[in-house]
């Protein structure tokens, strides 16, 4: 028996076969394998990088603490004065353009 032929373009080139069609279970199956090696892999690359978190010392987190209390603080000085001036400003100018009474 002969082989097919398929003519493209004036030239006779052998068919290719055709695959067997897939099922949906079997394409179902194989994204589920897929998939559940990609969240095994996920779990492992948290493992190991939980293996390298270190907690603080108590010493660490009073040092911490002490510098974000003291910059809070700071910050709020300063906004209060900017403020401040910035209110004082605006007061000024709307008495010289008649808006304050």
């Amino acid at each position: 028996m002969g082989t097919k032929v398929t003519i493209v373009n004036g030239e006779q080139r052998p068919s290719q076969a055709k695959k067997p069609a897939e099922s949906s279970l079997t394409r179902w199956t194989a994204s589920l394998q897929t998939s559940w090696s990609d969240f095994r892999r996920f779990l492992e690359d948290v493992r190991a990088e939980m293996r390298k978190v270190v907690t603080p010392s108590r010493k660490e987190v009073q040092a911490t603490t002490t510098v974000v209390i003291v910059a809070v603080f700071i910050f709020g000085v300063y906004f209060f004065l900017v403020d401040g001036i910035f209110s004082y400003g605006m007061n000024r100018l709307l008495q010289k353009l008649g808006g304050l009474q």
